[in-house]
């Protein structure tokens, strides 16, 4: 990710944590008005050292700077950003929300970033790299119970630009999380060979993927064959990925990094795999509603 950020986009990030000054006639904060503890424990919260030293606006201010202009300002800042943002937090008043991410947006995007709506949660991404599928996997995997689903493809997500073998790495499991994922609400036995590859083979007969299924219209039977073929290549190619280009593994002394684009056809292969398989099993089992883990049963 293109960092440090500009100072316009450290002064947005510091009104909406703290609400602004708070007092005079102005306008109301765009954000949420928090007292000096307050900003103290919401920075906590964000496994970042802060304390008020004088006015909290000024001291807030400082700090993001400081990490701003620190080591690996990448690792840190997206995670107060989002935490500013969290939706949790304007449960009482969604049109403030709306406005924190327009107000965020409309400086973020001159540094190459934007806030989206990723399901319940909202992500800092680099601007005009989200695709619909990835949006959609992480809508349906936020309505259902596949928490690690969402884990691991919030974690590949959040990893493109600064350590793409990680979100290689991520992107493998992701896939692997939903044939995981699956195969317990079918009742199906784990595989021996719990590899991406061997996952797949152990779910892809239970929702009738198998080349060789003989129910096909003759017309499209070989159509069928030839994409659910390229499925297979597909999972094999990202298990590879993770295999020779992932951090899965460790890495000898001169390793060559791979770069972001890979990580990024990583994610957008093991995502379109992951909706396809979740949706194959919701189509082929209707009956099994899930919930999410806090929803009544």
């Amino acid at each position: 990710m293109p960092f440090p950020l500009s100072p316009q986009a450290i002064d947005a990030l510091a009104d909406i944590i703290t609400g602004g000054p708070g007092l005079g006639g102005g306008p109301p904060p765009v954000g949420l008005y928090r007292t000096g503890p307050q900003i103290e424990k919401f920075m906590r919260a964000c496994n970042v050292a802060f304390s008020v030293s004088g006015s909290r606006v000024p001291s807030l201010v400082a700090r993001l700077i400081e990490i701003n202009n620190g080591y690996e300002p990448e690792k840190v800042l997206p995670r107060i950003i989002e935490a500013a943002a969290d939706p949790r937090d304007f449960t009482h008043d969604p049109p403030r929300h709306a406005a924190v991410l327009d107000h965020l947006n409309r400086v973020l995007c001159y540094d190459g970033f934007e806030l989206q709506q990723q399901g319940l949660r909202v992500r800092l991404v680099v601007a005009g790299r989200a695709t619909p599928v990835v949006e959609q996997l992480s809508v349906t995997v936020e309505t259902i119970s596949f928490d690690t689903v969402q884990r691991d493809l919030s974690r590949a997500l959040a990893s493109i630009e600064a350590d793409p073998e990680d979100a290689i790495t991520a992107a493998c499991s992701t896939i692997e999380s939903v044939c995981r994922s699956i195969l317990i609400e079918l009742g199906e036995p784990l595989p021996a060979k719990k590899d991406v590859q061997g996952l797949f083979n152990a779910v892809k007969g239970p929702l009738g993927l198998s080349p060789d299924r003989g129910d096909l219209d003759p017309l499209i039977a070989g159509d069928v064959r030839t994409t659910l073929g390229g499925l297979a290549t597909v999972i094999h190619g990202v298990g590879a990925l993770r295999t020779h280009a992932g951090d899965a593994h460790g890495r000898e002394r001169g390793y060559a990094r791979v770069d972001a684009r890979i990580g990024r056809l990583s994610i957008h292969a093991a995502s379109t795999v992951a909706l396809f398989l979740i949706e194959t099993w919701q189509r082929k089992f209707p009956s099994r509603l899930l919930h999410r883990h806090d929803d009544p049963q």
